[in-house]
């Protein structure tokens, strides 16, 4: 293979890296805003506006701003479904605190024109052929533009598939916190004071939402919408059906226990079925070759060295 398509490919895969690390280790809002109060309380005095604004991480006081002020131009030059699709997928993600619809979107473009410009740096001078040429620089603009979107996916099925681990234990903690004479919202908070994964992050949000006014069952839809999890969703429906008609949510949450340890046990059975189906390809293709080389590898070079074969070839 070409040196220069090599170094196109490592670029590319760097790239993608970096942009997934960055995204990983993007620190939350509240994260942050603690570690600046922290900050100043040890200052022992007032802080004036230029100790605020240098008491920011650099990609806090550059490259967010900058990515705000394209996320706006983009923003209005975008179609509105496009807009509406991209909140809906950082909804589902858990990503509309740290990033908006428009930047993703700035995001997207900005990697599509950074790929697409390496590629047509490095492959355009090159002596490839023009067919490969005309190939490689719209594969790596397309790269570029579509590696954010991939990212974007395997983060909300990585944040589903936690909630629906983490569900169960969640509502047995709930049902005895329940049964034990606490209310509703107290089990929650004593999920949220006991647990920190994504399910315990959106019961805060319901908790804070509720302070703030809201209605439980208003708060309650806005995180099942959020999740776009069939059982968070039965869940959710069986709460605000039991604070309508007077039922005690205590006995609710016991039988909704029992049916999300029911289902968990049944998606493992489901998951052990399918493994010796997953497991075919890999051991055709990697195991039984190497078996076969190590069993009659040896008896291959025996009959080769022995004269065996030629003397049945020149029979």
């Amino acid at each position: 293979m070409d040196p220069l398509l090599l170094l196109v490919i490592g670029l590319v895969v760097l790239l993608g890296v970096g942009v997934l690390v960055v995204g990983r280790r993007a620190p939350r809002q509240e994260d942050a805003l603690e570690a600046r109060l922290a900050e100043l309380g040890a200052l022992g005095r007032t802080a004036t506006l230029e100790e605020l604004e240098l008491s920011l991480p650099f990609s806090e006081r550059v490259i967010r701003p900058m990515l705000q002020k394209v996320g706006e131009i983009f923003n209005r030059m975008t179609p509105a479904q496009t807009i509406i699709r991209t909140r809906r997928n950082l909804e589902l993600a858990g990503l509309t605190q740290k990033i908006g619809p428009g930047e993703f979107v700035a995001i997207r473009y900005i990697l599509m024109v950074i790929l697409g410009g390496v590629a047509f740096v490095l492959v355009g001078p090159s002596k490839l052929p023009m067919i490969q040429k005309l190939a490689l620089i719209p594969a790596a603009f397309g790269l570029g533009f579509y590696l954010p979107g991939t990212w974007l996916g395997s983060r909300i099925r990585k944040r589903q598939h936690e909630i629906i681990r983490s569900l169960p234990d969640a509502l047995d903690l709930l049902t005895i916190c329940v049964e034990a004479g606490l209310s509703f919202d107290a089990a929650l908070a004593k999920v949220v004071e006991k647990w920190d994964n994504e399910l315990s992050h959106a019961f805060a949000r319901v908790l804070y939402e509720i302070q703030l006014g809201k209605l439980r069952r208003e708060a309650l839809r806005n995180m099942a919408d959020t999740m776009d999890i069939r059982d968070v969703s039965n869940f959710v429906a069986a709460i605000i059906q039991a604070d309508q008609l007077g039922v005690s949510i205590a006995k609710v949450l016991r039988i909704q226990a029992d049916q999300m340890r029911v289902r968990r046990r049944q998606r493992a059975e489901e998951l052990a079925r399918k493994a010796p189906i997953k497991m075919l390809i890999p051991i055709v293709f990697l195991i039984f070759p190497a078996l076969f080389i190590i069993l009659l590898g040896p008896g291959v070079l025996t009959v080769m060295t022995s004269g065996a074969l030629q003397g049945l070839l020149g029979g």
